[in-house]
Order: structure tokens, then sequence, then C-alpha cells
């Protein structure tokens, strides 16, 4: 019969987490990953391929391998399925340019102030603005996570065009890089796609929708989603990535404006980080909440049954959830 051995395992690997987020910005910045996909196997090979030293791939590589990004057998280091898809900056869902977003200062320095966010129940960054019009880390942000929601955009885009009768008007708030926007567009050729978002943030959605050969069918609303007028009707409501941001009242306010903006039979598709009802599981939408309370003011990751109440509390009868495939968060499609 085992009995546990109490370890101080899980406090050194936690403390010293900040290693494994060096050593991945390395392996972009090298290019190991991309490296690897073009065929270099050993250290030698990728060292030469990266312009680095043999010592220094080597050891890289093997604590890459270490957390799961690398697969070594004898001398030769390979990807693991997830670094190909995500890490190979060749590939059309690569990650590495999400890194400037993740690692920028404002979101560091929020979690450098956790302590006091955790008194206070919100941000303790000093005079932080970031959910104000003028912050730049949005239009950063847009640029660099355009390629995580490829796949989210998707699947997100078959749902739209479900039972579609005709031409779709489609509003897309906080469209950011208006990859879900675009990605209904080309679903459904005669979706008409309206763009919101601050400025600065849509130059960005345009530049994309531009190479998606959108440019007749994509326009732009400049504004603030609570205070700009949606128009409309819309037959779907694009809602991804942004009732976190909020604490319930205000998700509530927006979401009945929402439903004034929609036909009828309208549709509003969310997509969230939505952790169970225990909150500490998936572990990565649970993890969420801690993102939320050390960036914003009283923001959350919330449940499928705080969600669903939201949306009730605004009129909507039905709300259908629906996992995202290799995804790590939920689609939540409501109607009245």
């Amino acid at each position: 019969m085992s009995t546990y051995e109490p370890s101080p395992q899980l406090f050194f690997e936690t403390v010293n987490a900040y290693q494994q987020t060096a050593a991945i910005r390395a392996a972009i910045e090298l290019g190991v990953f991309t490296a690897s996909a073009g065929g270099a196997a050993t250290a030698a090979e990728l060292a030469t391929a990266c312009h680095a030293s043999e010592r220094g791939i080597r050891i890289l590589c093997d604590y890459l391998t270490v957390r799961g990004f690398l697969v070594k057998s004898g001398a030769n280091y390979t990807l693991t399925p997830d670094s190909a898809l995500f890490l190979n900056a060749h590939s059309p869902a690569y990650l590495g340019g999400a890194l400037e977003f993740l690692l920028n200062p404002t979101s560091q320095k929020s979690f450098e102030h956790l302590t006091d966010a955790v008194r206070s129940g919100g941000t303790a960054v000093p005079g932080e603005r970031a959910l104000e019009t003028d912050h730049p880390m949005w239009a950063k942000f847009a640029r660099a996570m355009a390629p995580l929601m490829y796949q989210p955009a998707q699947f997100i885009a078959k749902l739209a065009a479900e039972n579609a009768n005709g031409s779709l008007k489609v509003l897309d708030i906080a469209a950011g890089h208006g990859a879900f926007g675009v990605a209904v567009a080309k679903e459904c050729p005669t979706a008409e796609i309206v763009a919101q978002d601050w400025p600065h943030v849509l130059e960005v959605a345009q530049e994309n929708a531009r190479k998606a050969g959108l440019d007749g069918r994509h326009r732009l609303l400049p504004g603030n989603a609570f205070d700009v007028d949606f128009g409309g009707p819309y037959d779907i409501v694009l809602l991804t990535n942004f009732l976190h941001h909020f604490d319930v009242a205000a998700c509530e306010s927006l979401i009945r404006k929402i439903s004034a903006a929609l036909k009828p039979d309208g549709r509003v598709i969310t997509l969230e980080f939505v952790p169970n009802e225990d909150r500490i599981t998936p572990s990565t939408a649970a993890g969420f909440s801690l993102t939320m309370l050390a960036a914003t003011p009283a923001g959350d990751a919330y449940t499928r049954t705080e969600l669903e109440r939201m949306f009730k509390n605004s009129g909507f009868t039905r709300n259908v959830a629906h996992d995202l495939p290799g995804g790590i968060q939920k689609v939540i499609v409501s109607s009245r």
C-alpha cells in the first residue's frame, strides 16, 4: 500500500514558472520549431539552422522536451502535433506572434500587483486604463491573436450558416482582428458584416477583410460597444471574447442592447472561457478568472449557468452550448 510523501515540487515549479515563459520565447525567437519542421533534428543541425551554439540548443531542446513541446529519440528532436500546428512559423495557425500581446508590459504589470488586486477585488495597477478607447494594446492584441482564433472562427462560421435563409446581416462586436466576421462571410457568400470596435483597432479588421476580398461586404462601425448605435436589425450578432471584461450588470446591459438590434428570429453567438460549476475545471478556463482579476476592474470567467442567466434575464429563452473542438472555450448560441 503506497503512502503519500509531501513534496516541495509543485512549489518550486510554480515559483520558477517564469523560466518556462523564457524558454518558449527563446525557442520562438530562435526559430527552433520552424527549423525542426524544416528537417533539422539533432542539436548540431538545429544550432546551424538557428544560428546558435550547439550546447545552448541542446539544453534548450531538452528543456522543451521536458515541458512537452518536443519529442526526443536518441539524439533527434521532433515536433509534437501541437508544436507542429501552432509553433511552426509556416503554419496558418502559428501563435508565435501572440507573444507581443501575451507578454506585453501592461499584462505583466497587472500581475505584479496581484496581491493588491486580491485585496481590492479588481485590477490594482496604478492608472490602468486598458478598457478605455485609446489604449494601444488592443491593436497589438488584434494583430497578434488572429491565428489563435482561426479554428474557433471556422466553427462559429458553420454555426452561423445553419438554417440561414438568404443573405445574412451580421454584427461583429469588438471585432478586433475581424477573423470571426471574415470567416462567416466566407462561409456565407452573401453575408454582410458590420465590424464594431474602437477606430484604431478596426484598422486591423479592415486590413484582414481586404485580404479576404470582402471590401463590398464588410463595413466598419467605430465606437464603444456600450454607446454606439448598432443599427440593424441583424440576423446574427457575434459576441466573442468580450463579456469576460465586465461584471454581470454591464454584461446584461449589453445583451439587452444587442437584443434590440436583432431580428425576431436572430441569434447571438458567444465565445467565452467557461469554467465548470466548480470553478476549478477545466484548468485553462478556470484559471482565466485570475487574469480578469489582475487586469480588469470587475471581469470574470463566467460559468455556463451564469452566462445562460444573463441571456435569460435579457430576453433570450434558448441557449445552446457547444464545446469547441480541440479548443479551450465554449460557444453559446442564444435566441429568443
